[in-house]
């Protein structure tokens, strides 16, 4: 059952034939949290994953989704990516890279395809909570069959 609502995302997925659902929610420009949307949805946090971009001191950008509720280990993710330093990029630069702004950026969909890993306890979920590429809407899909479509791999990423 999907939204009437598309998104760049949602229809590649729907393309691939990914099976996934949608969520609205109403936006709070004063809180755009991860943390918010949880509670606002009555979802656990550790089940909504963040979308984060950065850059390596060697291999460029790249893309982490981890919990919201959790912190990204720096040095932990530039070494899953093979890198011995890395750093979330400028907010500004955000909606020129990816084409997705703050609160609505999704792993699926972005302007150019980045290395993406999730953090490990992505598959210890039935379903996860990403952004569907907007801010007020998440899509719910089985972890597996988005980090196959991402093309991601898994690491531990957080403090």
């Amino acid at each position: 059952m999907t939204s009437p609502t598309k998104t760049n995302a949602t229809r590649l997925l729907e393309s691939a034939n990914v099976p996934f659902e949608t969520l609205e929610y109403e936006v709070d420009e004063n809180d755009l949290s991860g943390m918010h949307i949880a509670s606002q949805l009555n979802i656990p946090s550790e089940q909504i994953f963040k979308t984060l971009v950065l850059k390596g001191e060697k291999l460029g950008y790249f893309v982490c989704c981890l919990p919201v509720c959790d912190e990204l280990d720096l040095k932990k993710t530039a070494k899953a990516f093979g890198d011995k330093k890395c750093d979330l990029i400028p907010m500004k630069d955000l909606k020129d890279l990816t084409g997705y702004v703050r609160g609505g950026c999704s792993p699926v969909g972005m302007k150019k395809k980045f290395p993406t890993i999730f953090d490990e306890t992505a598959e210890l979920f039935d379903k996860i909570y990403v952004s569907a590429g907007m801010r007020g809407m998440q899509m719910v899909l089985e972890p597996g069959a988005l980090i196959k479509f991402v093309d991601a791999k898994t690491a531990d990423l957080v403090k």
